[in-house]
């Protein structure tokens, strides 16, 4: 048996800049925003009449999610 007295250091992980921080948490904060806005909102949010909603609804109907 030999003795290895190597040291073994720990791996860091790599450093990530507040800049691409940010843009991650607007980019999925948007992605969450769009998907609640296509998937659940039955109008509730649409001050525009009944466009937003009708164009919302058409987009369930695409992606496949249940609305009725």
């Amino acid at each position: 048996m030999s003795n290895n007295t190597q040291s073994v250091r720990p791996l860091n992980p790599p450093a990530v800049s507040p800049r691409v921080l940010w843009t991650a948490v607007v980019a999925v904060t948007m992605l969450l925003l769009l998907a609640y806005l296509v998937a659940f909102d039955q109008g509730a949010v649409s001050q525009s009449g009944m466009y937003l909603h009708e164009l919302m609804h058409d987009g369930r109907h695409l992606l496949g999610v249940p609305c009725h």
